[in-house]
């Protein structure tokens, strides 16, 4: 085995806490998408609102915005990120909803005045249901054909795992749900690698995209993404985003 696919196996080894990229700095570069997410939930965030983030990962981006900790909620249903939320926010006095099964469960309803979505399982009606009427849900969600040409790449025989995370399908089911669309906009960034651990590194995290990845059996694959990479220093994939938000309409009798 030479030193460079020693590397390759040392990375699909490598854990993730919470949702933390900090082990790819510097070896990857995503362009701007046209929207700021967080300057988006800033805007619609006010200070006294009840606020429920879904699928929080470890709290990394929700913690950001410092809403009062006893105005703030958050799902999760990773059990690592679990327990980590456990150690951090809920000792700050947010209260943390597990939600394994992704459908908001244990969530009570008609409570929040804001719910917040950044790239978090999508169950429409219960997240209708949870809000106040009038109130707002802002969201960032990963698309379809998100990496999918890298997923093709290792995988002929690769399907997206959630092929109804779109936005047409998405706010149709929020119209639905009796929510008022108030912006939605999709678009595609590049997304660059500049070695090929760090594609190890990220398809190993991201099951979901990368489903049996497996460094040994995906050892010439993984040369042939060597020999790209020396072609122009970076081997380039595409993320699929879009925005969604929207307002609970008042219930009509």
């Amino acid at each position: 085995m030479t030193a460079l696919e020693r590397s390759w196996f040392e990375e699909a080894q490598q854990s993730m806490h919470g949702w933390d990229f900090s082990h790819l700095a510097g070896r990857w570069q995503t362009a701007d998408l046209p929207w700021d997410y967080a300057a988006l939930v800033r805007e619609h965030l006010s200070a006294d609102d009840r606020w429920l983030d879904i699928d929080t990962g470890g709290g990394e981006l929700m913690g950001r915005f410092n809403h009062q900790p006893a105005l703030t909620a958050v799902t999760e249903g990773w059990q690592p990120n679990i327990e980590l939320l456990k150690q951090t926010v809920v000792k700050k006095g947010i209260t943390l909803y597990p939600d394994a099964a992704e459908q908001l469960t244990a969530v009570p309803n008609s409570t929040f005045d804001i719910v917040t979505n950044s790239h978090g399982a999508m169950p429409v009606k219960r997240i209708a249901e949870v809000l106040k009427p009038g109130g707002r849900f802002v969201t960032q969600q990963v698309g379809v054909t998100n990496n999918y040409a890298l997923s093709r790449f290792f995988d002929e025989h690769y399907e997206p795992a959630y092929p109804d995370n779109q936005l047409l399908t998405v706010m149709a089911q929020m119209q639905a749900a009796g929510f008022e669309i108030l912006r939605a906009e999709q678009a595609y960034a590049a997304l660059s690698f500049t070695d090929v651990g760090a594609i190890v590194y990220y398809a190993t995290v991201i099951p979901w995209e990368f489903p049996h990845f497996d460094v040994a059996r995906m050892l010439p694959k993984l040369h042939q993404l060597q020999s790209l990479l020396a072609i122009n220093g970076r081997v380039t994939t595409f993320e699929d985003r879009f925005m969604i938000i929207a307002r609970k309409l008042a219930r009509r009798d």
